[in-house]
Order: structure tokens, then C-alpha cells, then sequence
């Protein structure tokens, strides 16, 4: 299991739709997650960032498998409205590096 922190930004005045549109995720992304290893994701926003806490079995893996998925592409091409930097779905990125964690 993996723990990946990750950090995108809205653009300035869609705070309120990112959440909006975050208050009721479809079931078949839902059901896309859960299938390509998501346990978890959690996100929390101050101002314009936000903050993703995602628990999956491989992070890398999940990313190929939701690039091209019918759930998600049309779920991305909506948070690519809201995001200051749409994303790419390119898979080779592997979140935040841990800097210190209380043992």
C-alpha cells in the first residue's frame, strides 16, 4: 500500500464549484477508483490549494489504468475547468516527497 500526498492549485473563484462538483462523486468514477487500487482520497483546501491524500495499492499503475477511462476522462475534462494546471494524466509522476514524519 502506498501513501501519496499530492498538491494542485484552483484557479482564482472556482473554489466554490470545485466543491460543488466534489459533494457527489459519480458512482462509476467511484467504482474506477476502488477497481484500479484506491483505497482512499482525502482532499483538503486552503484558498486556492488543494491538498490530496491518496492510499492505493500502486500509485503509478492506477494512473495508466484512469488515463484513458470512460469514468474518468470526462471527470478530468471537468476538473480541468477548475485546476490552474489540468492534468496530464501521463503517469510518471509519483506525488509529494515525504520531508519529516512524526515515527
Amino acid at each position: 500500500m502506498e501513501r501519496i500526498a499530492l498538491h494542485t492549485r484552483l484557479k482564482p473563484g472556482k473554489e466554490a464549484a470545485y466543491e460543488r462538483v466534489h459533494a457527489t462523486i459519480p458512482d462509476e468514477l467511484d467504482e474506477a477508483l476502488r477497481a484500479a487500487g484506491v483505497h482512499a482520497w482525502r482532499i483538503w483546501r486552503d484558498g486556492l490549494d488543494l491538498f490530496h491524500l491518496v492510499e492505493v495499492e500502486d500509485y503509478r499503475a492506477m494512473r495508466r489504468a484512469l488515463a484513458d477511462h470512460p469514468a474518468n476522462v470526462p471527470w478530468q475534462a471537468r476538473m480541468a475547468g477548475l485546476l490552474d494546471v489540468p492534468d496530464s494524466y501521463a503517469g510518471d509522476d509519483h506525488g509529494l516527497d515525504l520531508v519529516w514524519e512524526l515515527p
